[in-house]
């Protein structure tokens, strides 16, 4: 069994849980403070074993590639009454799993659905926003993708169930976990201290004072970030409008922030924000979703917007997980049916591509069983 947590051909630091495994009810429980060991995997523990953060024997999961049965299902998907089949199956595994780990669903959609968040969009949206054709596309089992709002007796729609599927896709990441709590510490917490490392290895001791969470949908990660990094002023960036509806209209339910995080409704390639103005770009679960051209696109734009000595960061699928590696050719079809990139990201030289745009000291390690987090500096003669 392979036990390294590292998908990057450079040396690095590695995670494990830290002072201790606390244990209960056959379960574990891993501390907030964590310490980085050379050499040393991030390991949980389920049932009183413990689990390694795993890499496969690929570089990619071998369905993502060009093979017979590669195109078998791509063929199966292209198929509409197929898909239309597929698409509601991967939904409901997205239910079911939030309903087994007491996820409130439905009660979280007619939360949002039943308040008063459509009086934000006037002060979100911004009218004369050309979108990129790809985001048009059908995602996550929306035929509207993530441009959707209103609710139909036939369909549910993105913006009001984008914080349950995110808790959803987080406990099938950590199944092992104890609690919604739990897997959200692990997976939110393995993230923010990989950028954390990062940056104070290779900033020059310059602190983080700005970021820009680009794609950040609901606001999620814009939130931990703006937790992790109190004395940061926070940007949160999203094509919807609807996204950001919600984001602006939960961020208001808490208490109020020292530099309340800020919403814009634009394009991640074309931002329109001041060059080398942040100090670290975040893209949480977003390359997934775009054509290679757009993942460049991205890339490019964060190496604008960042500072010289500043973060790069992302966080999404490792195509060096093992146990995406393994998908089942049911649970596979059924990813591959929601997510009409998800080949283009797989085949992506990531690491390739911010070597291109000028990024240096680039890093990935796995975070958590199916992600990694890859984060990059801009050097600091970078003009």
């Amino acid at each position: 069994m392979a036990l390294w947590a590292s998908s990057s051909s450079s040396s690095q630091k590695l995670f494990i849980a830290s002072p201790a495994l606390k244990h209960g009810n056959g379960r574990s429980r891993s501390r907030n403070a964590r310490r980085d060991l050379d050499s040393v995997v991030h390991v949980g523990m389920a049932e009183g074993v413990a689990i390694a953060y795993e890499e496969g024997e690929r570089e990619r999961p071998k369905w993502a590639e060009e093979t017979p049965f590669s195109r078998l299902v791509k063929a199966f998907v292209s198929f509409k009454p197929l898909y239309s089949v597929l698409k509601l199956g991967a939904r409901q595994v997205l239910i079911s799993t939030a309903e087994k780990n007491n996820i409130r669903w439905r009660e979280m959609r007619r939360e949002i659905l039943e308040s008063d968040v459509y009086n934000e969009l006037h002060s979100i949206e911004n009218p004369s926003l050309q979108y990129p054709d790809y985001y048009l596309s059908p995602f996550h089992a929306y035929e509207e993708g993530n441009l959707s709002w209103m609710v139909s007796m036939l369909f549910f729609k993105a913006a009001a169930e984008a914080e349950a599927a995110t808790m959803s896709m987080t406990r099938r990441a950590i199944p092992y976990a104890s609690s919604n709590e739990e897997a959200t510490q692990e997976l939110r917490g393995n993230w923010l201290q990989a950028i954390k490392q990062h940056h104070m290895k290779h900033s020059g001791n310059a602190t983080i004072e700005t970021i820009l969470d680009i794609g950040c949908s609901v606001g999620l990660s814009a939130t931990f970030l703006a937790d992790e990094f109190p004395s940061a002023k926070v940007t949160g960036l999203d094509l919807s409008p609807y996204f950001l509806s919600v984001a602006q209209f939960k961020e208001k339910k808490r208490a109020p922030r020292k530099n309340p995080i800020r919403w814009v409704h634009a394009a991640g390639e074309d931002t329109g924000l001041p060059s080398k103005s942040f100090d670290l770009v975040s893209f949480a679960f977003v390359f997934h979703e775009c054509p290679e051209r757009a993942i460049i696109a991205l890339v490019d734009e964060a190496i604008r917007l960042l500072r010289p000595g500043g973060t790069f960061a992302l966080t999404d699928q490792a195509p060096k997980s093992k146990i995406l590696q393994e998908l089942s050719p049911a649970l596979f079809t059924l990813l591959k049916s929601t997510e009409p990139f998800l080949n283009e990201y797989f085949l992506t030289d990531m690491e390739g591509r911010l070597r291109e745009a000028g990024f240096v000291n680039i890093k990935t390690m796995l975070t958590d069983p199916r992600h990694m987090t890859m984060t990059a500096t801009v050097p600091h003669q970078h003009v």
